[in-house]
């Protein structure tokens, strides 16, 4: 296993991560990125601690891997992962999605039918159930990108008939040593602190691209590869007392581009198969473990929010308002019941082939849904809580470096029982959470976690074992007559 000082040294790799123009050869330096490495290589020391190892470090044939690399066998192992996942999103409040417990869980869960992917294509469950080992065995963090850049989307090869070049990677080539990928893949979110990214696709492909199916893996500082960095937060955060969570937990999003990369055939896990380049994520327990770990995740970050509320309500001295009360009470029962609705997916867990577990699938997906259509009701009420104390507040943390000024914050700023820096300390963090740009991305990142909000409702509807409900209006109904 990695600890958090191997893990920083090997991602200074050469890797090539563009802000705008600005090319960044060392993520570990730059001011950019750097805080953010440290976050995820403090994960790494941390989840290796003696006080974390009896749960979050596993073993198989003499083998310790991280728990996130367990592939579930029983109810017990399900809440080993549970915690492992809980305890690495408590370390960054949640706001760290693609944590390096994240991808895994995708790969553990596709590892463990790999005669899914044999039946397929010959040998390509091997070259699976290899990867998976040997990502458990050197830590590796891996992130994804599944997504087709925006307005790629077309019927049959029109574009291409037209003399258009769709954006969208695809095999361009291919020969005895492996396949040649071009083109553009979205939302690494995570990459540019990741060892090697996984891609393949969560939406549907059209017959005649099948091209655009394949699903491999491949280093981020390959030749070839490059990856584009939206505006990094922790850039413009001019220090964590003023911006506390931009400074250290942005995980940043960005655009992958593979231009003519050489991927070898045991890194290709599907190829030319537009039915199952999605499916393989639903027909194994990839999809549901790793949005279980963004359940737990978001519960963290839920925690961090409505802990929030409760101390503007006491910097605010509105606490013993019973409107304020009832409000309290209603964000706390609504965290009760999202931790509620993660417990009932490992006491209801469902079987898998092969004899291992995943989390009840229904209760995930519908977890899932509370989360993307309640996280922006829930930021609104505790804004309406902090009220205007951010903005009433001088515009950074240097006016205390200024002592006469200091002097006066203090004077004017204060409260009997609260320091102006105190005051101001608070109000910055509930603005990161609330109302920087960070906190607008993370916004956008909620409300389109796994899809737009039609996808949610088509995972419980999927779901929802509408047989077993008809029998219930049907029985009934049976019972009387004219």
């Amino acid at each position: 296993m990695l600890s958090g000082k191997e893990y920083f040294e090997s991602i200074r790799d050469g890797r090539r991560v563009y802000i705008g123009k600005e090319l960044v050869n060392d993520v570990t330096s730059h001011p950019a990125f750097a805080k953010g490495a440290e976050s995820i290589a403090m994960i790494y020391d941390r989840k290796a601690a003696p006080e974390n190892r009896d749960v979050m470090v596993s073993e198989e044939d003499g083998e310790e891997f991280s728990t996130y690399f367990l592939k579930p066998q029983s109810r017990d192992d399900l809440e080993k992962r549970y915690e492992t996942h809980r305890r690495i999103a408590a370390w960054t409040h949640g706001f760290m999605g693609r944590s390096p417990d994240n991808f895994p869980s995708y790969l553990t869960g596709l590892a463990t039918q790999p005669d899914l992917f044999n039946e397929m294509r010959e040998g390509a469950g091997n070259n699976l159930d290899a990867y998976y080992r040997k990502a458990r065995r050197e830590d590796l963090f891996l992130s994804h990108a599944v997504t087709n850049p925006q307005g790629s989307r077309r019927a049959g090869g029109e574009m291409e008939e037209a003399g258009i070049v769709s954006p969208t990677l695809r095999v361009v080539a291919e020969d005895d040593e492996g396949v040649t990928i071009n083109g553009l893949k979205m939302i690494g979110t995570g990459s540019i602190y990741c060892h090697e990214t996984w891609v393949g696709n969560l939406q549907p492909v059209s017959p005649g691209q099948e091209a655009e199916t394949i699903t491999a893996a491949a280093p981020l500082n390959a030749e070839g590869v490059s990856i584009w960095s939206r505006k990094p937060y922790e850039a413009t955060a001019n220090s964590e007392f003023d911006m506390p969570l931009s400074a250290r937990y942005d995980e940043t999003d960005a655009a992958i581009l593979f231009e003519n990369v050489k991927v070898p055939w045991e890194r290709v896990f599907l190829h030319n198969n537009v039915l199952m380049t999605r499916e393989i994520y639903f027909r194994t327990p990839g999809h549901s473990l790793a949005n279980h770990q963004a359940n737990i995740r978001f519960a963290e970050k839920l925690r961090l929010i409505v802990a929030m509320a409760h101390k503007l309500t006491e910097s605010n001295k509105a606490g013993a308002i019973p409107a304020v009360q009832s409000t309290l009470g209603n964000l706390a029962a609504q965290l009760a019941a999202l931790d509620g609705m993660i417990r009932g997916q490992l006491l209801d867990c469902e079987d898998m082939p092969g004899g291992y577990k995943t989390v009840n699938r229904r209760f995930m997906y519908a977890t899932l849904h509370w989360c993307t259509n309640n996280h922006s009701a829930i930021c609104d009420i505790v804004r309406e809580l902090m009220g205007g104390g951010p903005i009433q507040m001088p515009a950074d943390s240097t006016v205390m470096e200024d002592a006469e000024l200091n002097k006066k914050f203090e004077t004017y700023w204060s409260l009997p029982d609260q320091s102006a820096k105190d005051r101001m300390k608070l109000f910055r963090l509930a603005w990161d959470i609330l109302g920087t740009e960070f906190a607008g991305r993370h916004a956008l990142y909620e409300k389109f976690y796994a899809g737009p909000g039609f996808v949610m409702d088509l995972y419980s509807y999927q779901l929802a074992g509408w047989d077993e409900l008809d029998t219930i209006v049907d029985d009934l109904m049976a019972g009387y007559d004219l």
